[in-house]
Protein backbone atom coordinates (compact mmCIF):
# COMPACT_ATOMS: atom_id res chain seq x y z
CA UNK A 1 0.00 0.00 0.00
CA UNK A 2 1.33 3.57 -0.52
CA UNK A 3 1.81 6.12 2.62
CA UNK A 4 -0.14 8.40 3.29
CA UNK A 5 1.61 11.25 1.23
CA UNK A 6 1.29 9.19 -1.72
CA UNK A 7 -2.43 8.91 -1.04
CA UNK A 8 -2.80 12.63 -0.75
CA UNK A 9 -1.14 13.04 -3.87
CA UNK A 10 -4.07 11.56 -5.54
CA UNK A 11 -6.37 13.25 -3.68
CA UNK A 12 -5.07 16.73 -3.98
CA UNK A 13 -3.10 17.06 -7.11
CA UNK A 14 -5.24 15.34 -9.86
CA UNK A 15 -9.06 15.22 -11.33
CA UNK A 16 -9.11 11.52 -11.83
CA UNK A 17 -7.57 8.28 -10.59
CA UNK A 18 -6.40 8.01 -14.40
CA UNK A 19 -4.15 10.86 -14.08
CA UNK A 20 -2.95 9.69 -10.67
CA UNK A 21 -2.27 5.76 -12.70
CA UNK A 22 -0.35 8.02 -15.50
CA UNK A 23 1.55 10.04 -13.19
CA UNK A 24 2.74 6.73 -11.10
CA UNK A 25 4.22 5.46 -13.72
CA UNK A 26 6.22 8.88 -14.73
CA UNK A 27 7.36 9.29 -11.26
CA UNK A 28 8.72 5.68 -11.08
CA UNK A 29 10.70 6.08 -14.87
CA UNK A 30 11.99 9.18 -13.80
CA UNK A 31 12.95 8.28 -10.21
CA UNK A 32 14.80 5.60 -11.63
CA UNK A 33 16.39 7.90 -14.66
CA UNK A 34 17.58 10.04 -12.11
CA UNK A 35 19.31 7.24 -10.37
CA UNK A 36 21.08 5.55 -13.94
CA UNK A 37 18.91 2.92 -13.03
CA UNK A 38 16.42 2.73 -15.92
CA UNK A 39 17.24 0.10 -18.23
CA UNK A 40 18.40 -2.19 -15.36
CA UNK A 41 14.87 -2.06 -13.41
CA UNK A 42 12.53 -0.91 -16.01
CA UNK A 43 10.59 -3.97 -16.16
CA UNK A 44 10.07 -3.41 -12.43
CA UNK A 45 7.95 -0.25 -12.42
CA UNK A 46 4.52 -2.30 -13.21
CA UNK A 47 5.21 -4.48 -10.29
CA UNK A 48 5.98 -1.57 -8.09
CA UNK A 49 3.31 0.01 -8.79
CA UNK A 50 0.49 -3.24 -8.77
CA UNK A 51 2.22 -5.51 -6.49
CA UNK A 52 1.13 -9.06 -6.18
CA UNK A 53 -1.66 -9.09 -3.37
CA UNK A 54 -3.56 -5.56 -4.42
CA UNK A 55 -6.57 -5.78 -6.31
CA UNK A 56 -6.68 -5.06 -9.57
CA UNK A 57 -9.48 -3.61 -11.86
CA UNK A 58 -8.96 -6.03 -14.66
CA UNK A 59 -9.42 -9.55 -15.02
CA UNK A 60 -5.74 -10.42 -13.03
CA UNK A 61 -2.89 -9.03 -12.00
CA UNK A 62 -0.94 -9.98 -14.85
CA UNK A 63 -2.88 -8.06 -17.23
CA UNK A 64 -3.09 -5.10 -15.42
CA UNK A 65 1.30 -5.39 -15.01
CA UNK A 66 1.20 -5.99 -19.00
CA UNK A 67 -1.02 -2.85 -19.66
CA UNK A 68 1.64 -0.68 -17.19
CA UNK A 69 4.22 -2.40 -19.07
CA UNK A 70 2.84 -0.33 -22.50
CA UNK A 71 2.39 3.00 -20.49
CA UNK A 72 6.40 2.35 -19.19
CA UNK A 73 6.99 2.38 -23.10
CA UNK A 74 5.03 5.22 -23.69
CA UNK A 75 6.63 7.14 -20.62
CA UNK A 76 9.83 6.57 -22.08
CA UNK A 77 8.91 7.88 -25.20
CA UNK A 78 6.84 5.55 -27.09
CA UNK A 79 7.85 3.81 -30.77
CA UNK A 80 9.55 6.36 -32.43
CA UNK A 81 8.07 4.98 -35.64
CA UNK A 82 4.36 6.43 -34.76
CA UNK A 83 4.78 10.27 -35.05
CA UNK A 84 1.44 10.75 -33.31
CA UNK A 85 2.38 11.94 -29.93
CA UNK A 86 -1.00 10.57 -29.12
CA UNK A 87 -1.56 6.92 -28.71
CA UNK A 88 -3.76 4.28 -28.49
CA UNK A 89 -2.99 1.19 -25.57
CA UNK A 90 -4.87 -1.98 -27.46
CA UNK A 91 -4.60 -4.06 -24.67
CA UNK A 92 -6.12 -1.72 -22.45
CA UNK A 93 -9.03 -0.61 -25.11
CA UNK A 94 -12.01 -3.52 -24.52
CA UNK A 95 -13.78 -2.50 -21.46
CA UNK A 96 -16.27 0.02 -23.78
CA UNK A 97 -19.20 -1.38 -25.36
CA UNK A 98 -18.87 -1.69 -29.00
CA UNK A 99 -21.39 1.55 -29.34
CA UNK A 100 -23.64 2.76 -32.10
CA UNK A 101 -26.63 3.24 -31.86
CA UNK A 102 -28.84 0.66 -29.99
CA UNK A 103 -32.69 0.18 -29.49
CA UNK A 104 -33.36 0.97 -25.36
CA UNK A 105 -35.99 -1.18 -23.58
CA UNK A 106 -38.08 2.10 -24.35
CA UNK A 107 -39.60 0.20 -27.55
CA UNK A 108 -42.95 -0.13 -27.54
CA UNK A 109 -43.49 -2.52 -30.81
CA UNK A 110 -45.39 0.19 -32.38
CA UNK A 111 -47.44 -0.20 -35.44
CA UNK A 112 -46.02 3.13 -37.25
CA UNK A 113 -42.33 1.24 -37.63
CA UNK A 114 -40.82 4.69 -39.03
CA UNK A 115 -37.74 3.57 -38.09
CA UNK A 116 -37.90 0.69 -40.61
CA UNK A 117 -39.59 3.13 -43.01
CA UNK A 118 -36.69 5.73 -43.17
CA UNK A 119 -33.62 3.02 -42.71
CA UNK A 120 -32.35 3.08 -46.32
CA UNK A 121 -29.59 -0.02 -45.65
CA UNK A 122 -32.30 -1.96 -44.21
CA UNK A 123 -30.67 -2.53 -41.06
CA UNK A 124 -34.13 -2.15 -38.89
CA UNK A 125 -35.97 -5.96 -38.48
CA UNK A 126 -38.31 -6.88 -35.96
CA UNK A 127 -39.15 -9.95 -33.57
CA UNK A 128 -42.62 -11.48 -32.94
CA UNK A 129 -43.94 -8.94 -30.15
CA UNK A 130 -42.97 -5.86 -32.55
CA UNK A 131 -40.06 -4.61 -30.88
CA UNK A 132 -36.99 -3.24 -33.25
CA UNK A 133 -33.69 -4.10 -33.57
CA UNK A 134 -30.45 -3.28 -35.38
CA UNK A 135 -28.59 -5.12 -37.96
CA UNK A 136 -25.12 -4.13 -37.20
CA UNK A 137 -23.62 -4.96 -40.01
CA UNK A 138 -25.82 -3.02 -42.01
CA UNK A 139 -26.25 -0.01 -40.03
CA UNK A 140 -23.88 3.03 -41.32
CA UNK A 141 -24.56 4.86 -38.18
CA UNK A 142 -26.65 7.51 -39.60
CA UNK A 143 -29.11 8.38 -36.80
CA UNK A 144 -32.22 8.72 -39.28
CA UNK A 145 -33.69 5.84 -37.16
CA UNK A 146 -33.55 7.57 -33.98
CA UNK A 147 -34.35 10.93 -35.40
CA UNK A 148 -38.10 9.79 -36.43
CA UNK A 149 -38.89 7.61 -33.31
CA UNK A 150 -42.16 9.08 -31.06
CA UNK A 151 -40.71 7.13 -27.95
CA UNK A 152 -36.68 8.11 -28.32
CA UNK A 153 -35.87 4.73 -27.83
CA UNK A 154 -32.87 4.30 -30.61
CA UNK A 155 -29.84 6.54 -28.98
CA UNK A 156 -26.38 6.53 -29.81
CA UNK A 157 -23.86 4.50 -27.87
CA UNK A 158 -20.49 6.30 -28.97
CA UNK A 159 -17.70 5.90 -26.54
CA UNK A 160 -16.33 8.25 -24.58
CA UNK A 161 -13.17 8.60 -26.76
CA UNK A 162 -15.30 8.78 -29.78
CA UNK A 163 -17.78 11.55 -27.93
CA UNK A 164 -14.69 13.79 -26.55
CA UNK A 165 -13.10 13.84 -30.13
CA UNK A 166 -14.50 16.65 -32.20
CA UNK A 167 -12.54 15.90 -35.12
CA UNK A 168 -13.96 12.59 -35.84
CA UNK A 169 -10.50 11.06 -35.53
CA UNK A 170 -11.20 8.00 -33.89
CA UNK A 171 -12.73 4.96 -34.73
CA UNK A 172 -13.07 0.90 -33.65
CA UNK A 173 -10.28 -1.36 -35.65
CA UNK A 174 -11.58 -4.73 -36.33
CA UNK A 175 -10.14 -5.94 -32.59
CA UNK A 176 -12.89 -3.19 -31.12
CA UNK A 177 -10.19 -1.14 -29.92
CA UNK A 178 -9.86 2.49 -30.54
CA UNK A 179 -7.79 3.19 -33.50
CA UNK A 180 -6.77 6.82 -34.31
CA UNK A 181 -6.61 8.73 -37.88
CA UNK A 182 -3.44 10.59 -37.88
CA UNK A 183 -4.39 12.33 -40.62
CA UNK A 184 -7.31 14.06 -38.38
CA UNK A 185 -5.87 13.85 -35.42
CA UNK A 186 -5.12 17.24 -34.19
CA UNK A 187 -3.00 16.22 -30.81
CA UNK A 188 -5.40 18.37 -28.68
CA UNK A 189 -5.63 15.41 -26.39
CA UNK A 190 -9.41 15.41 -25.46
CA UNK A 191 -9.87 11.34 -25.75
CA UNK A 192 -6.47 11.26 -23.49
CA UNK A 193 -8.60 13.21 -20.29
CA UNK A 194 -11.69 11.69 -21.70
CA UNK A 195 -10.46 8.10 -21.64
CA UNK A 196 -11.99 6.79 -18.24
CA UNK A 197 -9.56 3.89 -18.60
CA UNK A 198 -6.42 5.64 -19.90
CA UNK A 199 -6.40 3.04 -22.94
CA UNK A 200 -5.14 6.57 -24.66
CA UNK A 201 -2.17 8.35 -23.84
CA UNK A 202 0.17 10.83 -24.68
CA UNK A 203 3.93 9.96 -25.65
CA UNK A 204 6.21 11.45 -22.65
CA UNK A 205 9.57 13.09 -22.95
CA UNK A 206 10.41 13.16 -19.74
CA UNK A 207 13.39 11.07 -20.43
CA UNK A 208 14.62 14.17 -22.67
CA UNK A 209 14.50 16.50 -19.92
CA UNK A 210 16.41 14.46 -17.10
CA UNK A 211 19.19 13.85 -19.99
CA UNK A 212 18.96 17.34 -20.40
CA UNK A 213 19.72 18.71 -16.91
CA UNK A 214 21.80 15.85 -15.93
CA UNK A 215 24.17 17.11 -19.50
CA UNK A 216 23.90 20.68 -18.57
CA UNK A 217 24.74 19.33 -14.31
CA UNK A 218 27.85 17.35 -15.50
CA UNK A 219 29.39 20.45 -17.49
CA UNK A 220 28.99 23.90 -18.69
CA UNK A 221 28.34 23.86 -22.35
CA UNK A 222 24.56 24.51 -22.38
CA UNK A 223 22.02 25.90 -19.62
CA UNK A 224 18.44 24.38 -19.43
CA UNK A 225 15.67 27.41 -19.63
CA UNK A 226 12.12 26.42 -18.06
CA UNK A 227 9.65 28.43 -20.02
CA UNK A 228 6.18 27.65 -18.65
CA UNK A 229 2.50 28.77 -19.95
CA UNK A 230 0.53 31.29 -18.18
CA UNK A 231 -2.17 28.21 -16.75
CA UNK A 232 0.37 27.22 -14.64
CA UNK A 233 -1.04 30.14 -12.15
CA UNK A 234 -4.35 27.71 -12.36
CA UNK A 235 -2.55 24.29 -11.16
CA UNK A 236 -0.58 23.40 -8.23
CA UNK A 237 -2.91 24.46 -6.15
CA UNK A 238 -1.54 23.22 -3.00
CA UNK A 239 1.50 25.40 -3.49
CA UNK A 240 2.14 28.69 -4.08
CA UNK A 241 2.99 29.95 -7.24
CA UNK A 242 6.99 31.22 -6.26
CA UNK A 243 7.44 27.62 -4.79
CA UNK A 244 6.73 25.85 -7.83
CA UNK A 245 9.31 28.15 -9.47
CA UNK A 246 11.74 27.75 -6.64
CA UNK A 247 10.82 23.94 -7.31
CA UNK A 248 11.71 24.15 -11.21
CA UNK A 249 15.46 25.45 -10.06
CA UNK A 250 15.55 22.53 -7.28
CA UNK A 251 15.27 20.22 -10.26
CA UNK A 252 18.23 21.59 -12.02
CA UNK A 253 16.68 24.34 -14.50
CA UNK A 254 18.75 27.02 -14.71
CA UNK A 255 15.91 30.07 -14.82
CA UNK A 256 12.31 30.18 -15.04
CA UNK A 257 10.78 32.35 -18.04
CA UNK A 258 7.08 33.10 -18.91
CA UNK A 259 5.72 32.06 -21.88
CA UNK A 260 3.50 34.48 -20.96
CA UNK A 261 6.17 37.27 -22.59
CA UNK A 262 6.23 34.93 -25.55
CA UNK A 263 2.37 36.24 -26.07
CA UNK A 264 3.30 39.69 -25.76
CA UNK A 265 5.40 39.69 -28.46
CA UNK A 266 2.66 37.78 -30.49
CA UNK A 267 -0.03 39.88 -29.77
CA UNK A 268 2.07 43.16 -30.59
CA UNK A 269 3.51 41.37 -33.94
CA UNK A 270 -0.26 39.79 -34.38
CA UNK A 271 -1.86 43.07 -34.49
CA UNK A 272 -0.09 44.64 -37.00
CA UNK A 273 -0.43 42.03 -39.49
CA UNK A 274 -4.00 41.60 -38.57
CA UNK A 275 -4.46 45.59 -39.77
CA UNK A 276 -2.11 44.63 -42.86
CA UNK A 277 -4.51 41.74 -44.50
CA UNK A 278 -8.13 42.59 -43.05
CA UNK A 279 -8.36 39.60 -41.67
CA UNK A 280 -6.24 36.89 -39.92
CA UNK A 281 -7.10 33.40 -37.89
CA UNK A 282 -4.73 33.10 -34.37
CA UNK A 283 -1.50 30.67 -34.89
CA UNK A 284 -1.51 30.29 -31.13
CA UNK A 285 -2.53 27.26 -30.21
CA UNK A 286 -1.04 24.30 -32.64
CA UNK A 287 -4.28 22.22 -32.02
CA UNK A 288 -6.08 24.82 -34.18
CA UNK A 289 -3.54 25.02 -36.55
CA UNK A 290 -3.59 21.68 -37.34
CA UNK A 291 -7.17 21.12 -37.82
CA UNK A 292 -7.48 24.63 -40.44
CA UNK A 293 -4.83 22.47 -42.22
CA UNK A 294 -6.27 19.37 -42.39
CA UNK A 295 -10.19 20.32 -42.83
CA UNK A 296 -10.11 23.70 -43.84
CA UNK A 297 -7.16 23.73 -46.22
CA UNK A 298 -8.16 26.38 -48.16
CA UNK A 299 -7.86 28.88 -45.11
CA UNK A 300 -4.34 28.39 -44.58
CA UNK A 301 -3.42 32.01 -46.22
CA UNK A 302 -5.93 33.40 -43.62
CA UNK A 303 -3.55 31.56 -40.35
CA UNK A 304 -1.27 34.13 -38.74
CA UNK A 305 2.32 33.96 -39.85
CA UNK A 306 3.39 34.09 -36.34
CA UNK A 307 4.97 31.48 -34.61
CA UNK A 308 2.95 30.42 -31.30
CA UNK A 309 4.04 32.09 -28.45
CA UNK A 310 6.24 29.04 -26.90
CA UNK A 311 8.05 29.00 -30.19
CA UNK A 312 8.55 33.26 -30.44
CA UNK A 313 9.99 33.45 -26.98
CA UNK A 314 12.13 29.94 -27.68
CA UNK A 315 13.31 31.34 -30.76
CA UNK A 316 13.98 34.85 -28.85
CA UNK A 317 16.13 33.00 -26.20
CA UNK A 318 18.19 30.58 -28.48
CA UNK A 319 19.59 33.83 -30.52
CA UNK A 320 20.80 35.50 -27.68
CA UNK A 321 21.67 33.33 -25.87
CA UNK A 322 23.67 30.33 -27.90
CA UNK A 323 24.74 27.92 -24.73
CA UNK A 324 20.34 27.74 -24.16
CA UNK A 325 18.25 24.31 -24.47
CA UNK A 326 14.60 25.27 -23.83
CA UNK A 327 11.87 23.35 -21.98
CA UNK A 328 8.11 24.16 -22.56
CA UNK A 329 5.90 23.39 -19.74
CA UNK A 330 2.35 23.77 -19.98
CA UNK A 331 -1.22 21.94 -20.26
CA UNK A 332 -0.57 21.19 -23.99
CA UNK A 333 -0.27 17.68 -25.70
CA UNK A 334 -0.92 19.08 -28.99
CA UNK A 335 2.43 21.49 -28.34
CA UNK A 336 4.20 18.51 -28.08
CA UNK A 337 3.65 17.65 -31.72
CA UNK A 338 4.39 21.68 -32.09
CA UNK A 339 7.71 20.66 -31.00
CA UNK A 340 8.39 18.34 -34.06
CA UNK A 341 7.06 20.80 -36.68
CA UNK A 342 10.51 22.17 -38.88
CA UNK A 343 9.65 25.56 -37.79
CA UNK A 344 9.65 25.15 -34.42
CA UNK A 345 12.68 22.03 -33.76
CA UNK A 346 15.48 24.32 -33.89
CA UNK A 347 14.36 26.67 -30.64
CA UNK A 348 11.96 24.17 -28.22
CA UNK A 349 14.22 21.08 -26.97
CA UNK A 350 11.50 19.10 -25.15
CA UNK A 351 7.72 19.83 -23.75
CA UNK A 352 6.36 18.82 -20.54
CA UNK A 353 2.92 18.70 -19.23
CA UNK A 354 1.45 20.12 -15.44
CA UNK A 355 1.28 16.33 -14.66
CA UNK A 356 4.90 15.28 -15.97
CA UNK A 357 6.00 18.19 -13.67
CA UNK A 358 4.64 17.21 -10.66
CA UNK A 359 5.95 13.52 -11.67
CA UNK A 360 9.55 15.01 -12.27
CA UNK A 361 9.19 17.16 -8.44
CA UNK A 362 7.89 13.42 -6.57
CA UNK A 363 10.84 11.58 -8.46
CA UNK A 364 13.44 13.87 -6.39
CA UNK A 365 11.14 13.73 -3.35
CA UNK A 366 11.08 17.35 -3.78
CA UNK A 367 8.25 18.87 -1.49
CA UNK A 368 7.20 22.33 -2.99
CA UNK A 369 5.28 23.56 -0.13
CA UNK A 370 8.42 23.70 2.15
CA UNK A 371 10.30 25.49 -0.06
CA UNK A 372 10.89 29.60 -0.02
CA UNK A 373 8.98 31.34 -3.35
CA UNK A 374 11.07 32.85 -5.99
CA UNK A 375 9.48 35.69 -8.50
CA UNK A 376 8.10 35.24 -11.90
CA UNK A 377 7.48 38.24 -13.57
CA UNK A 378 8.41 39.41 -16.64
CA UNK A 379 5.17 39.43 -18.99
CA UNK A 380 2.20 42.03 -19.07
CA UNK A 381 -0.89 41.05 -17.57
CA UNK A 382 -2.47 40.43 -21.70
CA UNK A 383 0.41 38.36 -22.44
CA UNK A 384 -0.46 36.25 -19.24
CA UNK A 385 -4.69 36.22 -20.03
CA UNK A 386 -3.47 34.33 -23.52
CA UNK A 387 -4.24 30.89 -21.07
CA UNK A 388 -8.03 31.69 -21.69
CA UNK A 389 -9.99 31.29 -23.84
CA UNK A 390 -11.15 35.25 -25.19
CA UNK A 391 -7.69 36.64 -23.81
CA UNK A 392 -5.94 36.83 -26.92
CA UNK A 393 -8.81 38.89 -28.35
CA UNK A 394 -8.03 41.35 -25.39
CA UNK A 395 -5.02 41.74 -25.99
CA UNK A 396 -5.02 42.46 -29.87
CA UNK A 397 -7.76 45.02 -28.96
CA UNK A 398 -4.25 46.53 -27.09
CA UNK A 399 -1.85 45.94 -29.52
CA UNK A 400 -3.82 48.17 -31.77
CA UNK A 401 -4.26 50.53 -29.24
CA UNK A 402 -0.52 51.06 -27.77
CA UNK A 403 0.68 51.20 -31.47
CA UNK A 404 -2.01 53.67 -32.69
CA UNK A 405 -3.31 51.59 -35.33
CA UNK A 406 -6.82 52.32 -36.53
CA UNK A 407 -8.68 49.17 -37.25
CA UNK A 408 -11.98 48.01 -36.78
CA UNK A 409 -11.54 44.85 -35.04
CA UNK A 410 -14.16 42.05 -35.17
CA UNK A 411 -13.00 39.26 -32.79
CA UNK A 412 -14.51 36.24 -32.48
CA UNK A 413 -12.91 33.92 -29.57
CA UNK A 414 -13.59 30.59 -30.41
CA UNK A 415 -14.26 28.57 -27.10
CA UNK A 416 -13.31 24.62 -28.30
CA UNK A 417 -12.59 22.86 -31.35
CA UNK A 418 -16.63 22.79 -32.32
CA UNK A 419 -17.00 26.35 -32.26
CA UNK A 420 -13.60 26.80 -34.23
CA UNK A 421 -15.28 24.59 -37.10
CA UNK A 422 -18.37 26.93 -37.47
CA UNK A 423 -16.47 29.72 -37.52
CA UNK A 424 -14.00 28.56 -40.34
CA UNK A 425 -17.35 26.71 -41.86
CA UNK A 426 -19.09 30.53 -42.02
CA UNK A 427 -15.45 31.46 -43.29
CA UNK A 428 -14.97 29.53 -46.17
CA UNK A 429 -18.47 30.38 -46.91
CA UNK A 430 -17.67 34.22 -46.92
CA UNK A 431 -21.11 34.54 -44.58
CA UNK A 432 -18.56 35.38 -41.10
CA UNK A 433 -19.57 38.92 -39.42
CA UNK A 434 -15.50 39.26 -37.99
CA UNK A 435 -12.29 39.71 -39.14
CA UNK A 436 -10.17 37.71 -36.49
CA UNK A 437 -10.68 34.16 -35.21
CA UNK A 438 -9.53 33.05 -32.17
CA UNK A 439 -9.16 29.40 -32.25
CA UNK A 440 -8.54 27.41 -28.89
CA UNK A 441 -9.11 23.73 -29.46
CA UNK A 442 -9.94 22.79 -25.59
CA UNK A 443 -12.72 24.00 -23.88
CA UNK A 444 -11.75 27.28 -21.56
CA UNK A 445 -8.25 27.96 -24.06
CA UNK A 446 -5.29 26.58 -22.49
CA UNK A 447 -6.52 26.06 -18.58
CA UNK A 448 -8.34 23.09 -20.64
CA UNK A 449 -5.58 21.29 -21.93
CA UNK A 450 -5.49 17.61 -21.35
CA UNK A 451 -1.90 17.88 -19.80
CA UNK A 452 -3.72 19.87 -16.72
CA UNK A 453 -3.91 18.70 -13.06
CA UNK A 454 -7.08 20.50 -12.54
CA UNK A 455 -9.88 22.00 -15.16
CA UNK A 456 -12.52 23.55 -14.34
CA UNK A 457 -14.08 27.43 -14.17
CA UNK A 458 -12.49 28.44 -11.19
CA UNK A 459 -8.98 28.17 -13.52
CA UNK A 460 -10.15 31.34 -15.37
CA UNK A 461 -10.18 33.69 -12.36
CA UNK A 462 -7.02 32.44 -11.24
CA UNK A 463 -5.63 33.39 -14.40
CA UNK A 464 -6.97 36.65 -14.34
CA UNK A 465 -5.48 37.32 -11.12
CA UNK A 466 -2.35 36.02 -11.87
CA UNK A 467 -2.54 38.77 -14.84
CA UNK A 468 -3.37 41.52 -12.63
CA UNK A 469 -0.52 40.62 -10.56
CA UNK A 470 2.08 41.62 -13.50
CA UNK A 471 4.03 44.24 -12.88
CA UNK A 472 4.36 45.30 -16.34
CA UNK A 473 0.82 46.90 -17.24
CA UNK A 474 1.38 47.20 -20.97
CA UNK A 475 2.78 44.65 -23.88
CA UNK A 476 4.75 47.82 -24.88
CA UNK A 477 6.52 47.66 -21.06
CA UNK A 478 6.80 43.93 -21.49
CA UNK A 479 8.54 43.56 -24.93
CA UNK A 480 11.00 46.86 -24.23
CA UNK A 481 12.64 44.49 -21.53
CA UNK A 482 14.04 42.39 -24.52
CA UNK A 483 15.59 45.01 -25.95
Amino acid sequence: MENTKAQNTKVRKFDTKVQHLKYKVLREVARLAWQDNLLEHVLDVPKIIVPGNEPTMRCCVYKERAILGERVKLAMGGDSDKSNVIQVIDIACDECPVGGYEVTNACRGCLAHRCEDVCKRGAITFDQNHVAHIDKSKCIECGACAKVCPYTAIVSRKRPCQNACKVKAISMNENKAASIDDEKCISCGACVYQCPFGAITDKSYILSVIDLIKGSEKNSKYKVYAMVAPSISSQFTYAKLGQVISGLKELGFYTVIEAALGADMVAQAESRELAEKGFLTSSCCPAFVAYIKSAFPDLLPYVSHNLSPMATLAKYIKETHKDAKVVFIGPCTAKKAEAQLDTVKPYVDAVLTFEELQALFDSRDIDITTLEEDVLDNASYFGRIFARSGGLSDAVVQGLKEQNIEFDLKALPCDGIEACRVALLKKSKNVLDANFIEGMACIGGCIGGAGCLTHGEKNKAEVDKYGREAMEKTITSAVSMLK
